[in-house]
């Protein structure tokens, strides 16, 4: 397709004029954050540094990392950088644990998180003459509320119609003519599901695009999505914490995500120790907020595990690219001390024919850890004879094994047997007490 672009000159700029527009950001940043924030001004002091030792970007290890842990720490207030009469927005996580992250914004921040949301719709194809489905939750979720900015500032015609309800998302869906679809990459196969439950076909599906993330999703996902509602699908990155959805998007090429690194340096470190990893390097990803005004993070551990590359993109731009998330620090799992992520089942299932219908419980009974995979059956694989269930299911744990080095225990179930979800797929249910 044509390439597009929703600010050419910021997303094709040159590698050296992005670094000295990240220095120039940077410098103005961190005297911001140490003069306002005396959360974080104590961090620096503890290790000894001031604003003007930071003279640009190279100088970005010298600053102290921040975590979850200080956020909540610091709840509500303590990172706030601005007075809160400047202050139009507030978003927060929906973390079960602890207290929640919430992250304050003026409206020039909301303006800029729009402006990085248009540019991931752009990047899909989106103008002003597309119809753009918004069916991310609206409210303290940042989701629905970032695409659809994005989408005003692209000149869409905006559905703002939230998550749930999925009868009347098909309904809008097909009489409006949505071109775009943004949701969780979970609600988006089961709204699939549902279109060809009631007898659509992917042409008759007016959609060529969808935006979906706030989730992790496989390749094998990602073909079943497009396949089922004939579009080609988009990963789209963001956290709460530095601002929303739109911190990186997808572009045509689908291999990676472009940053926008004016508005967010992306660093890979080694997690255990913190070092600076080189371009190329796995390890956990972190970022800082050049631009935004009334929550800044510097040097935020986002406990994503990623690559960062610079390797030349076919649609021209030249914002660096991360990849997709390969798990996470913090919810990784370990069962009998081995690590396990949820992406490493679901790429099983859908490369055995599965639908990615499933959950992980896990359990500690008598010292050792149950390791439990639920998995549902398709309409055409569902059977009730005991046998043949059986054989599946052992066919399935030996892929599983053989992926994860470790040997489940595989219940397949009947369709629909496993609740559907219109926001984040529940799926690790883990009743260790490991606290």
């Amino acid at each position: 397709m044509a390439q597009n672009y929703y600010q050419k000159e910021i997303e094709t700029m040159s590698r050296e004029d992005m670094k000295a527009l990240q220095s120039e950001k940077l410098v103005k940043q961190v005297k911001h954050v140490y003069e306002n924030v005396p959360y974080y001004r104590s961090l620096m002091d503890e290790k000894g540094i001031k604003p003007e030792d930071i003279k640009g970007i190279d100088d970005l290890h010298k600053l102290p990392f921040l975590t979850k842990a200080d956020l909540r720490d610091a709840y509500p207030y303590g990172l706030l950088a601005k007075p809160l009469e400047d202050c139009v927005r507030i978003h927060s996580t929906s973390g079960t644990t602890g207290r929640r992250v919430v992250a304050f914004y003026t409206q020039n921040d909301v303006d800029l998180w729009e402006d990085c949301c248009a540019r991931a719709i752009v990047a899909t194809g989106g103008s002003k003459k597309d119809v753009c489905q918004v069916a991310y939750g609206y409210g303290l979720f940042t989701g629905g509320f970032g695409l659809n900015g994005g989408s005003h500032k692209v000149g869409c015609l905006t559905l703002p119609m939230s998550s749930g309800n999925t009868e009347r998302q098909i309904q809008f869906m097909m009489d409006l003519n949505a071109t775009i679809l943004c949701c969780t990459p979970s609600y988006a196969a089961y709204i699939g599901e549902s279109l060809k439950e009631q007898g659509y076909k992917p042409e008759d599906i007016p959609l060529k695009a969808g935006i979906f993330g706030a989730e992790p999703w496989t390749e094998e996902m990602r073909k079943g999505i497009e396949a089922t509602l004939g579009i080609k699908a988009y990963d789209i990155y963001g956290l709460t914490e530095t601002t929303g959805p739109g911190v990186s998007f997808e572009c045509s090429e689908q291999t990676g995500m472009h940053v926008n690194e004016d508005h967010f340096f992306a660093e890979i470190i080694d997690p255990d120790t913190g070092e600076v990893l080189p371009e190329g390097s796995k390890g956990e990803l972190v970022f800082t907020s050049l631009d935004k005004e009334a929550f800044p993070l510097l040097r935020y551990r986002t406990r994503d595990i990623c690559v960062l590359s610079r390797k030349k993109c076919s649609c021209g731009r030249t914002l660096i690219k991360m990849a997709k998330p390969m798990g996470r620090t913090d919810d990784m799992l370990i069962i009998r001390g081995v690590n396990v992520f949820p992406s490493q089942i679901e790429t099983v299932l859908l490369k055995e024919g599965y639908e990615p219908n499933y959950q992980i419980v896990v359990d500690r009974v008598n010292n050792n850890d149950t390791f439990d995979v639920n998995v549902e059956m398709t309409a055409e694989q569902f059977t009730d004879k005991l046998g043949d269930v059986l054989k599946m299911e052992k066919a399935l744990a030996n892929a599983m094994k053989i992926m994860l080095g470790i040997n489940p225990a595989v219940h397949l179930l009947p369709p629909k047997s496993i609740a559907r979800s219109e926001g984040k797929a529940v799926r690790v249910i883990d009743k260790r007490k490991l606290i």
